[in-house]
């Protein structure tokens, strides 16, 4: 009998499929501060791509994590927000937020003097 018949995926596993990757949490965090039109999305993720930015923006919705309301005038508008069960995600954002400074602020207090050794990251010395 295969064993794969009998797994499950964890909670982490099913919460990084929704919210996981380089962009969408990233994305949902700016919504947390209300909705957005896309151009609004794109100068707050400048790195992000049109392509990537849309591809995410759709997969979001398509979870129902977020919502698109598309006005019918010109120019063209669309807004984006985070829905009911989007706003589910906002104590998990921002434990999320807390720890990455915590993190940068620790990585900069032990930051070594750069050797120009790539690699060098957080020590687990630094840490306790």
């Amino acid at each position: 009998m295969d064993h794969k018949e009998f797994y499950r995926k964890t909670g982490v596993e099913v919460t990084l499929e929704v919210i996981g990757g380089k962009w969408k949490s990233i994305i949902l965090y700016h919504l947390t501060t209300g909705k957005k039109r896309t151009s609004q999305l794109k100068k707050l993720t400048p790195n992000i791509t049109q392509k990537m930015l849309t591809k995410q923006l759709r997969e979001l919705e398509c979870d129902g994590i977020i919502s698109r309301t598309f006005y019918n005038q010109i120019p063209l508008k669309v807004e984006y927000e985070l829905t009911e069960y989007g706003w589910s995600l906002k104590q998990l954002l921002d434990s999320v937020c807390e720890w990455g400074e915590r993190h940068a602020v620790l990585c900069d207090k032990h930051r070594p003097v750069d050797t120009g050794v790539e690699g060098a990251g957080v020590d687990s010395e630094w840490i306790k």
